[in-house]
């Protein structure tokens, strides 16, 4: 997979040379030409006439191939509709084209892009959906390998070489759209990439070398505490979760300090990194349990976020990535529900439920997070069936102490189309997870279950602005369309770029008693599925 923006206007496009030239098609492109410059656009005459020939309505996703265009030097057109050309209906439709155009064997591809009112948005959406649309998972599966060719390319993708053309290449804000694009694409694949290997192709040991790896790009420090360092820090509650498995559980910190950014408080993003999670001595049912593989996707979505921060590098970015990883397995050694362990809050909690072992996981890395003096903190987690029967499979469950905070969170899921939803979390709440025998249990009742958690989270979390994302239904697809949706990197990139600057203030106080390298100096942030899973995890 290989990408190019050029300067493309519809009368250089008739002599551009490639497979298949695509073309974007609004519903409103279908009516007769409005402006002046359109109306002798020999491309524009020639697709009004296609158009009203075929009665092409340019509906999302709505495809015309035509072989041998007139006029023009592709061998093949395709008009492609996009509705009314809002953002969602864009990445669809190109999304939905290239899944069906990468089994066409097509090599040399350009999308004319002349979206008028955002060309940016539109040029930003298309990579990302064409990205995506690419993807190739063939780590366990050799035979889905693309044939070599004498081209590099991303190791996970089809080879395919795609020309974005768009009215003025070289303008600033366009250039920026393209280098965040495939920074965060690269982002989106790595998460994905890892989401979809099998438990023994991506054990806490292959996660701790993936952020090693990362660290060796500029601007990052990555450090990878095992089992004795991790006693050494008091987290007890993260320790008695891995204990039931021959896998050693690994404890990820990673840091990115861009050159502006070094008195700048971070931005902590703290991933759940269970890589296989059985429910423990409280065993899941076998059916389906193969998708607990998917366990870890919000530790894949900060290794995502700091790919792509390795990829555009902004100057004025401070954000730390927290990793706790472990197996959650029915070993003899495993917790029991009823057990007690002391966390490294110093808090201790009885295990009502060995499959809602996320939190007890994510609690003592929240905890360590408090040394960092940060700006913020956001956990993501697959953390509870319960947000899956909430929010289905199209939003992210959203918690936090702070109104500012989760503001520009769901305003970077719309922006991003990586989209959530914040959810309560009044005090009556935490009544559910009280304890006659420590000072928390780590589930309630059935009743409220992301909610409950959530505020289970929020106990370690009190010194600090803190929001929790939920993924639990939208980080991975089942059925026939299995595998990591590379969620919510797209959000939390989204989120960093435009808030970069920007401290939350205090607008809800923390209760106590609960709570191709590119240096991009000039990108600085201003910037139908069906699935059982359990109820708690």
């Amino acid at each position: 997979m290989n990408f190019d923006l050029k300067t493309i206007s519809q009368s250089a496009a008739l002599s551009h040379k490639s497979d298949l030239l695509v073309v974007l098609q609004k519903t409103a492109d279908t009516k007769a030409p409005s402006n002046k410059s359109n109306t002798t656009s020999v491309l524009s005459q020639y697709l009004s006439k296609i158009q009203k020939e075929e009665s092409f309505d340019a509906k999302p996703g709505k495809t015309l191939l035509l072989l041998k265009p007139e006029h023009i030097q592709a061998k093949r057109l395709m008009l492609l509709g996009t509705g009314e050309g809002k953002p969602g209906e864009v990445r669809k439709s190109v999304l939905s084209a290239f899944k069906s155009i990468k089994s066409l064997g097509y090599k040399n591809i350009t999308l004319l892009i002349e979206e008028a009112n955002s060309p940016e948005q539109c040029l930003k959406l298309s990579i990302l959906a064409v990205s995506d649309a690419l993807y190739l998972y063939s780590k366990t599966k050799p035979s889905a390998k693309p044939a070599k060719s004498g081209k590099s390319q991303a190791p996970n993708s089809v080879d395919i070489s795609v020309t974005f053309g768009v009215p003025d290449a070289k303008a600033a804000t366009v250039q920026k759209a393209y280098l965040e694009a495939l920074a965060l694409g690269e982002g989106i694949e790595l998460a994905k990439e890892w989401g979809n290997r099998p438990a023994n192709h991506a054990t806490p040991t292959h996660l701790g070398n993936v952020a090693l790896n990362l660290g060796k790009h500029p601007n990052i420090k990555v450090n990878v505490l095992g089992p004795k360092e991790v006693e050494k820090l008091g987290m007890g509650s993260f320790i008695s979760v891995a204990q039931g498995s021959s896998e050693p559980l690994r404890f990820i910190t990673m840091e990115y300090r861009g050159a502006r950014a070094k008195s700048t408080a971070p931005v902590v993003l703290v991933g759940k990194g269970i890589t296989f999670d059985t429910g423990g001595i409280s065993l899941k049912p076998g059916a389906g349990m193969d998708e607990m593989k998917f366990d870890m996707c919000g530790a894949a979505s900060v290794l995502g976020v700091f790919k792509s921060l390795s990829v555009l590098r902004p100057d004025d970015l401070h954000v730390v990535g927290l990793i706790p990883t472990c197996e959650n397995m029915p070993d003899g050694t495993a917790i029991k529900p009823g057990d007690v362990v002391t966390s490294m809050s110093g808090q201790t909690i009885e295990i009502l439920n060995t499959d809602a072992e996320g939190r007890l996981i994510l609690c003592d890395a929240l905890t360590y997070a408090k040394r960092y003096k940060p700006k913020a903190v956001i956990d993501i987690a697959t953390l509870t069936g319960a947000c899956v029967i909430a929010l289905g499979h199209l939003r992210s469950g959203l918690f936090s102490n702070n109104d500012e905070l989760a503001h520009a969170l769901e305003k970077a899921g719309e922006a991003s189309l990586d989209t959530c939803w914040r959810m309560p979390l009044d005090d009556e709440y935490a009544d559910a997870l009280k304890s006659n025998f420590a000072d928390v249990a780590n589930v309630g009742d059935r009743s409220a279950g992301s909610v409950t958690a959530a505020k289970f989270l929020q106990r370690f979390a009190n010194d600090y602005v803190w929001a929790h994302l939920d993924i639990a239904g939208t980080a991975w697809n089942s059925g026939a369309a299995k595998g990591s949706t590379g969620r919510p990197v797209g959000l939390l990139m989204e989120y960093l770029l435009n808030h970069s600057n920007k401290s939350p203030s205090a607008s809800i106080p923390a209760k106590k008693a609960d709570s191709a390298q590119v240096v991009a100096k000039t990108i600085r942030g201003s910037g139908s599925k069906s699935r059982s899973k359990s109820s708690s995890k």
